[in-house]
């Protein structure tokens, strides 16, 4: 076991911190992932024995601070943490969108909610021991440990806070998702990290923002590019100082309020891959029209919240998104109608979509028969949807030359916003534990 040099431990749900303290004598090991391990808290001290990692992946962890002791692994090309596709809204968003407007801040919803676990702590019912006494101890603890953070925001699954000195991991091409709402000196770390070709950011906000973009700027050797900040201001206006995006850019991901989309995206012209999510959007006409220009976007996501308004109308204008190959409309709320003209997206070979309401009738997609590359549409939640929304998709399909498939999925397709991007090397022993601790050995 000491020779080991990849120990993937993905999904592993019996896994828990203490399983990780002898990490450190893996003098050889390159590789390791605990993705998807929800009950590991925080990395050991030891893993900075490891001096030969390469890849370091807590995608899926509770983990939401990295160990100073980390910036010892100087070989250390892949580092990726945080959930992109989880849920950016928190406890405090989902809870202010039910109330008034006027009441919709952090200090009104604050005091609601403290209100109600102060009713619950004098309760007969709640938090009650074996003996069915009251337990405060318990009531305090769920209160600051999980009531509080989620409120003001400060510690979250989807990001992590990297320690002082991770500017000298300078072999560095994958970093995130980095937790920057603690202050601007993380950026000035990540600014030095000039081989960089992923970045993945969390709490984007007005007063880091133009710093932020400078460091997008100087950043040349960029490739991809995850933006998500939380909240009603989300990213609005905090991109629009970006003057020059990294020609390089061939994937990018916006989750947050944007209000409309950043001028430059449009001076993208190796974009490649572009995923929308809470950007509420308000001219979505204009959008569509940027986005039908790119040269080679072939990848499409407009997820919950993409665009804003009472009706939702798609088009896809003749001669526009020449290149485009996915289209993912995962869900969109108030969407009334989604046209493709004839001579639109000629290239395009799968149309994923899922419902936000049952409210979805016949009508809703028009010229998909036009579509000449169109290989499948694929329906996920199928069982929301009314006989005749399913008829007219099957009519359009059936005249469609390529006979493409209409295919359904009952669940949530989710698709991981950090992936893994490089290739192991050959003669790895890659040691796979899953939930159950059984062991299995794949030799490459």
């Amino acid at each position: 076991m000491r020779l080991l040099r990849v120990l993937d431990l993905e999904g592993t749900s019996d896994l828990v911190n203490h399983h990780l303290q002898n990490i450190g004598k893996l003098l050889h090991l390159k590789y390791l992932s605990l993705r998807d391990c929800s009950s590991i808290t925080h990395l050991p001290d030891s893993l900075c024995n490891v001096r030969q990692l390469q890849t370091l992946d807590i995608t899926g962890t509770k983990i939401t601070k990295l160990p100073t002791t980390i910036t010892k692994l100087r070989k250390l090309e892949y580092l990726r943490s945080g959930n992109a596709g989880a849920n950016e809204v928190n406890l405090h968003d989902n809870i202010a969108e039910a109330m008034p407007k006027p009441m919709q801040n952090k200090l009104c919803v604050s005091t609601l909610i403290s209100a109600v676990v102060c009713w619950h702590f004098f309760a007969p019912h709640d938090f009650n021991d074996d003996e069915g006494n009251r337990n405060e101890f318990l009531t305090c603890t769920m209160f600051c440990s999980l009531v509080l953070p989620a409120i003001l925001g400060v510690t979250s699954p989807n990001c992590v806070v990297v320690p002082q000195g991770i500017s000298k991991l300078k072999a560095l091409q994958t970093l995130g998702i980095v937790n920057l709402a603690r202050g601007k000196d993380v950026l000035l770390e990540i600014k030095r990290l000039t081989q960089l070709r992923k970045l993945g950011v969390a709490g984007v906000n007005m007063k880091n923002s133009q710093e932020f973009c400078s460091v997008l700027a100087d950043l040349t050797s960029l490739e991809s590019l995850l933006v998500q900040s939380r909240g009603e201001q989300g990213l609005y206006g905090c991109l629009d100082v970006l003057s020059s995006p990294p020609k390089n850019m061939q994937s990018l991901k916006l989750y947050g309020n944007l209000g409309k989309l950043p001028e430059w995206i449009e001076r993208l012209h190796n974009l490649v891959k572009l995923s929308l999510r809470s950007s509420r959007i308000l001219d979505q006409g204009a959008a569509m029209q940027v986005l039908g220009k790119l040269p080679n976007l072939a990848i499409l996501r407009l997820q919950e919240k993409s665009f804003e308004g009472e009706e939702l109308c798609l088009y896809f204008h003749k001669e526009a998104f020449t290149t485009l190959i996915t289209l993912e409309l995962v869900p969109l709320e108030n969407l009334k109608s989604v046209t493709f003209e004839q001579g639109t997206s000629p290239k395009l070979e799968l149309l994923q979509f899922r419902g936000s309401s049952d409210e979805i009738n016949d009508g809703l997609f028009s010229g998909l028969a036009s579509l000449p590359s169109l290989k499948e549409f694929m329906l996920q939640n199928n069982d929301k949807y009314k006989d005749e929304f399913l008829k007219d998709v099957k009519a359009q399909l059936a005249e469609n030359p390529r006979a493409p498939i209409e295919a359904r999925h009952g669940g949530n397709e989710v698709h991981k916003g950090f992936l893994a991007e490089h290739d192991l090397d050959q003669n790895f022993v890659v040691v796979n534990i899953m939930t159950a601790l059984d062991v299995h050995l794949y030799v490459l």
